[in-house]
């Protein structure tokens, strides 16, 4: 309704196996056979596309009350906007969560804790929706939270990324996921780019980047993902011709090499997220 964030076409993490004409029976079958592929029995629901939790709670959990009733369903993840988790979902998620066994991770999508980048991505949210999201998910409890950061906006230094990492791993949460900024065709940001406006990450410089930051996420935040992964047809900059395995490894060699480690210079206790604000 507002534009729409500045990075971001639908079409760069669409699922293949999704077809949005499907019921959600058929999605789960189509999925199943699709991605588990015969290799693997059990998954996590996964609910991304748009900003889920837009919905009515009283509409939403009866939905994921019927994902959660495939047998082979462990849990739920979903991704959503930290200004939509509205005030009755935590408990309502929670309760759903506890009474069928299952787990459940909130992704919240952050990118930055500076005004002046969400304001730059048209993200039309506050670092203090955020910081409530986060609280009142925590509070619920029998929920995992994790966000979503974007390493590389235009004008962010390196103080502000760590700013922004050290920030959210003080909070409580359970899981991080790091992108580095993506030029998606289609997109504003694409334009930008065009115009000179938008640096982008060597992979070298991608690596020498994580070297700093990993050392501050303390060792209890799990790691989901560290860099992003746009089709090539869709995928405008950088493009780095890696296998995600092979800069696994030459991460992990560097890393070694240079005696680092995740947590290493981090308070591992986590904080709520009205003491992390009065600590910063």
């Amino acid at each position: 309704a507002r534009g729409g964030c500045l990075f971001c076409r639908p079409a760069s993490f669409t699922p293949f196996s999704l077809r949005a004409a499907d019921r959600l029976d058929a999605q789960i079958r189509r999925g199943k056979a699709l991605l588990l592929k015969g290799r693997f029995q059990s998954f996590l629901g996964y609910v991304q596309q748009e900003t889920p939790t837009a919905m009515a709670t009283d509409h939403l959990i009866p939905l994921l009350a019927r994902i959660l009733d495939d047998p082979d369903c462990l849990g739920l993840i979903l991704s959503t906007r930290p200004d939509a988790i509205a005030p009755d979902l935590p408990d309502a998620l929670a309760r759903l969560v506890s009474e069928r066994g299952a787990t459940c991770l909130v992704e919240l999508g952050l990118q930055s804790i500076h005004e002046d980048s969400l304001r730059l991505l048209n993200r039309n949210h506050g670092l203090v929706d955020f910081l409530d999201a986060v609280e009142r998910l925590h509070e619920a409890g029998n929920l995992e939270v994790g966000a979503h950061l974007i390493l590389g906006l235009p004008g962010e230094t390196m103080a502000d990324m760590l700013a922004t990492v050290t920030t959210v791993a003080a909070l409580p949460i359970q899981a991080i996921k790091l992108h580095h900024l993506q030029v998606i065709a289609g997109t504003p940001l694409e334009r930008l780019n065009r115009e000179g406006r938008v640096p982008v990450f060597t992979w070298e410089q991608y690596l020498d980047l994580l070297l700093v930051l990993l050392p501050h996420i303390p060792e209890r935040i799990t790691l989901h993902r560290l860099w992003a992964a746009a089709h090539p047809d869709v995928l405008v900059a950088p493009r780095w011709h890696w296998l995600s395995g092979d800069l696994s490894a030459e991460l992990l060699r560097r890393m070694i090499e240079r005696d680092l480690w995740q947590g290493q210079l981090a308070d591992n206790v986590g904080h709520s997220a009205k003491e992390s604000v009065q600590q910063g």
